[in-house]
């Protein structure tokens, strides 16, 4: 077993990004059960601000500390930075180039903290070049999630993505959307045929307004960071990792068709509910466009009334209830497999009777096949609630469905009809599926 780990050791730079150490022991129990596993060292980034300006560059520090001190063949030269030879390669490595000399020396590892090249944000560590993970620890796996949690799983947020297409005709300035203070991880995609401008809640231009285009690059925005790409001549886009401090307000200038422009972002689930209702899983279409053009109500919905309660419904409901249809066999699954709009593999979390239909929450394991995105929890509807198909909690399924879009388009959602495909997951299930996708297109 390990014993504790002692403390973090000094930082190695006192600004630009150094690293700092601390280890623990393996205390040997038993001789025949071998070494601990893990490791016994664990390192963290630290002093991450930014050095003066006026600062010299780590290497080129490492390298002058060489100066003058005899090396080859009893010869003395002043050194600065190579960047060729083992840089790339070994980017732990310290490659000194002689000044007024055509030759340069490997003087071994680099010191901890330096900065590797070849990765923003990675540095050297002995002799190895790691990227810290959100936690700060070099080499960790752990990542923010979209809602800037670390080693998080999405879960402490909603996310909200739609496409507007306007059935207006003429080019000209006729749109508008907010994009709501709070929200992480905001892209917006959209073609070079529209010149979409940015702003912030001041009614103030921050991206392509008063009649000008904005190089791409970094902006600050809204109290974060803004990211804005655009390619040669075919799509431009906006990137804000969040969370903003203040609403976003997208604007459109279209000199053509408009072909769509998508955009999503993820809100606190406070807010969520404020803007777009309670559930992100299927809920509401955004209403057609208006006759103003406008992409999204800028003004907040006020929240939507508690739904009506749920309660278990007794078996046979409605007195209506017979013989579950029994569907299976290689023609169904295979005619569901190419006609359904999704075929996933889910595990069954929880299930709620809502009038005359049921409402399972649904965790997406693995999609084979699906027209529409999915998120990585979405609810499932049946139309009745007499447990058919019988889906139990906690249990793994292969389900084929379909998208429901009513006339009124007020509801998208997944439905698994009574006749739908569900099938409690099997390795044989899966192997069986695979093959399909190939006899869909015949």
């Amino acid at each position: 077993e390990w014993a504790a780990w002692s403390g973090w050791s000094v930082c190695s730079r006192s600004c630009g990004s150094g690293a700092s150490v601390r280890t623990r022991t393996c205390i040997t129990r038993n001789p025949a059960g071998g070494p601990c596993s893990g490791d016994p060292r664990q390192y963290r980034i630290c002093n991450t601000k930014e050095c003066p300006p006026s600062s010299e560059d780590f290497r080129e520090m490492q390298c002058a500390a060489f100066n003058d001190r005899p090396l080859v063949a009893g010869n003395s030269f002043q050194w600065t930075t190579f960047h060729g030879g083992l840089c790339c390669s070994k980017p732990c490595e310290l490659s000194c180039l002689a000044l007024g000399h055509n030759f340069y020396y490997n003087f071994g590892r680099v010191l901890d903290g330096t900065a590797c090249n070849t990765e923003p944000g990675a540095v050297c560590v002995n002799g190895r070049c790691l990227k810290p993970g959100c936690d700060s620890i070099l080499g960790s796996e752990q990542r923010e999630d979209a809602c800037m949690v670390c080693g998080g799983l999405n879960t402490t947020c909603l996310h909200h993505r739609s496409v507007y297409q306007s059935s207006r005709q003429e080019a000209g300035f006729w749109g508008r959307t907010a994009l709501m203070s709070g929200a992480d991880q905001v892209p917006v995609r959209f073609s070079n045929k529209q010149n979409v401008t940015l702003q912030n809640g001041r009614s103030q231009f921050v991206i392509n307004g008063n009649w000008k285009i904005n190089i791409p690059g970094e902006y600050s925005v809204a109290g974060t960071k803004l990211l804005y790409r655009r390619s040669a001549d075919t799509w431009e886009s906006f990137e804000v990792p969040g969370p903003t401090q203040e609403d976003l307000h997208l604007m459109v200038l279209a000199t053509d068709r408009n072909p769509g422009i998508e955009y999503e972002y993820w809100l606190p689930p406070g807010k969520y509910a404020l803007h777009h209702g309670r559930s992100p899983l299927r809920g509401l279409l955004p209403s057609p466009p208006d006759p103003t053009g406008a992409l999204e109500a800028a003004t907040p919905i006020p929240p939507p009334q508690p739904p009506p309660a749920a309660h278990p419904a007794p078996s046979g409901a409605g007195g209506h209830c017979g013989k579950c249809r029994r569907v299976k066999g290689r023609r169904e699954r295979q005619r569901q497999y190419c006609q359904k709009d999704f075929v996933f593999r889910g595990r069954v979390l929880g299930k709620l009777y809502r009038g005359e239909e049921t409402r399972y929450d649904v965790q997406i394991l693995h999609t084979y096949r699906n027209g529409f995105r999915l998120e990585h929890r979405e609810f499932l509807w049946v139309p009745n609630v007499c447990d058919c198909p019988r889906l139990q909690e906690g249990r793994q399924y292969v389900l084929m469905v379909r998208r429901h879009i009513n006339h009124e388009r007020t509801l998208n959602r997944i439905l698994l009809e009574e006749d739908g495909y569900a099938a409690p997951y099997r390795p044989r299930e899966d192997a069986l599926l695979r093959p399909l996708h190939r006899l869909c297109s015949n």
